[in-house]
């Protein structure tokens, strides 16, 4: 045996001999953790072994799942969560991560399952007042320690149903060299949790803390080991929460839960649209589009705000939409259209709070910038779907038909959008944003 010296990139997992100041693959800084490898000479090596393989006739695929008794969240999760399994939810400070592992670990005790709780930041007593103030099940098992080989030890002594881990970043393993949160403790207790998780059938869940530009923070290589990635996404200071999952042995990676932060905990939304649309009358810059998250289509409200800029710089302002593409719009506008904005400030939003980041919004996007602009009222119950080109062409959006239907159960009066198949009651073509601008606002 002899030990090898390489440094490793906390983001992204990108190898290097030596420190490197910059990761050449992600682009952060000072993310190089140095690693010792202990690489075993070739005549050490033992031969391998013939294995016995199975078919996949003689495996069983049913997976016995446990109900979180909160529909948002087993949707995500697939149908509720798999025995056995290992995931990992993130989040932002203060977005209501503890508030949900608290939430499951009450449906869990109310199925008379157990649950081992092992706090690494919160104390006993913290963990009791928030219980007692969402009404949770007192009869919770919590252990505060961080030290990998005592939580193990503790999960196979009391054979729990449920262990949370709260954080893995701060668990760390006295068998091998790094701080807690380094790649190296990281990697070695996400193998740990996930052998006992197969090994013992016991269903673990991971709190894992997110970076300042949202992602996972320490090591990509724990959302390989794990069976399901959940991030809980939302504002702060605003009721409404997303659940949202990227990664799912068990079920689909492309549904999204909605919830709402009450005084008792998180509860699902049971018609989101309200979150996202404002009552009334035809109003100017305001108008209704349709964006799926996952397999779910949510009808939000756009608004636009121009105003005659006071400074030789236009602003260009979003909340909701991307900025980049707003520019687009805007070039697209200016350059097909009647529509001068050279000289105007551009805001805009999203209502509700929700990130769009669904291509079917160009066009709305364009018509309620046109409306600000021109200052002629968008009739209310009007709905735009479009992904707008460079060219001023206007393209059809995917899965046209699962949105139209939703439309028309909420009975929108006139939808405009690209030419596409058959025909649609109430619906204006257009075939490139010139036109849809002119037949708008005549």
């Amino acid at each position: 045996m002899k030990d090898k010296t390489k440094f490793t990139c906390t983001n992204c997992h990108y190898e290097s001999p030596k420190w490197l100041g910059k990761c050449p693959n992600c682009g952060e800084w000072s993310t190089f953790e140095e690693q010792t490898v202990i690489v075993p000479n070739k005549r050490d090596v033992p031969a391998g072994k013939v294995l016995s393989s199975g078919r996949l006739q003689e495996q069983e695929t049913a997976f016995q799942r446990i109900l979180t008794r909160i529909g948002e969240v087993d949707l995500v999760f697939g149908g509720g969560i798999v025995q056995g399994s290992i995931a990992l939810l993130s989040g932002e400070p203060g977005i209501g991560k503890s508030t949900l592992t608290l939430q499951i670990c009450d449906a869990f005790l109310r199925q008379d399952k157990t649950v081992l709780y092992a706090a690494g930041e919160e104390s006993a007593a913290q963990i009791a007042h928030r219980a007692k103030r969402l009404g949770v099940a007192m009869n919770l098992a919590v252990v505060n320690d961080t030290v990998l080989e005592d939580i193990i030890e503790t999960a196979k002594h009391e054979q729990p149903d449920l262990l949370i881990v709260d954080s893995i970043q701060v668990v760390y393993s006295n068998a091998i060299t790094g701080v807690p949160g380094s790649v190296n403790q990281v990697r070695f207790a996400a193998e740990k949790l996930m052998e006992l998780a197969k090994g013992a059938g016991i269903t673990v869940l991971l709190i894992g803390h997110v970076t300042k530009d949202g992602t996972l923070a320490g090591p990509r290589v724990l959302e390989h080991l794990v069976d399901c990635v959940l991030y809980l996404e939302g504002e702060r200071y605003q009721n409404l929460r997303l659940l949202k999952t990227f990664k799912n042995r068990f079920g689909p990676t492309d549904e999204v839960g909605v919830l709402e932060m009450e005084e008792k905990g998180l509860v699902e939304v049971k018609n989101p649209n309200l979150f996202f649309t404002e009552e009334g009358e035809g109003r100017v810059g305001s108008i209704l589009t349709c964006v799926l998250e996952g397999s779910r289509p949510f009808f939000i409200e756009v608004q636009a705000l121009v105003t005659y800029t006071k400074f030789g710089y236009p602003k260009r302002t979003t909340s909701g939409i991307d900025l980049n593409r707003l520019n687009i719009i805007l070039a697209v506008l200016s350059k097909y259209t009647s529509v001068n904005l050279d000289s105007y400030d551009v805001y805009v939003s999203t209502v509700g709070g929700i990130t769009a980041r669904d291509p079917a919004v160009d066009l709305a996007v364009a018509l309620a910038i046109a409306s600000s602009r021109l200052q002629k009222n968008i009739p209310a119950q009007t709905l735009a779907l479009g992904e707008i080109g460079l060219t001023g062409s206007i393209r059809p959006v995917f899965q046209i038909e699962k949105r139209l239907k939703e439309a028309r159960k909420l009975g929108i009066e006139e939808i405009i959008l690209a030419p596409m198949k058959g025909k649609v009651e109430n619906g204006m073509v257009v075939r490139s944003v010139k036109e849809a601008v002119e037949r708008m606002f005549p």
